[in-house]
């Protein structure tokens, strides 16, 4: 159990890399996806899907840091979060 919360945690870092593995993978492979969205609004310079595009990216990399953070409680009963309350 106590070995899982690194792994977790790289678990849910490697998400960023995944996002942007996509971004690279979609633009060399011309396949139409997420990443090739992006990148064609850059290069329209089609600012509200560009501020849409990062808006996505960033929301589900914090979702996920979200989830791997209360894993941490799952994972390991010693770890618990307090209300605020003293």
């Amino acid at each position: 159990k106590n070995a899982l919360i690194p792994t977790v945690t790289v678990a849910g870092l490697q998400v960023g890399f995944l996002i942007g593995g996509a971004i690279v993978v979609e633009t060399v492979f011309a396949v139409p996806g997420i990443g090739s969205f992006g990148i064609d609004a850059i290069i329209k310079r089609d600012y509200p899907q560009v501020q849409a595009f990062v808006l996505v990216g960033a929301l589900v990399f914090v979702v996920v840091n979200l989830l791997v953070d209360l894993l941490y409680a799952v994972i390991d009963p010693r770890i618990h979060y307090s209300r605020g309350e003293r």
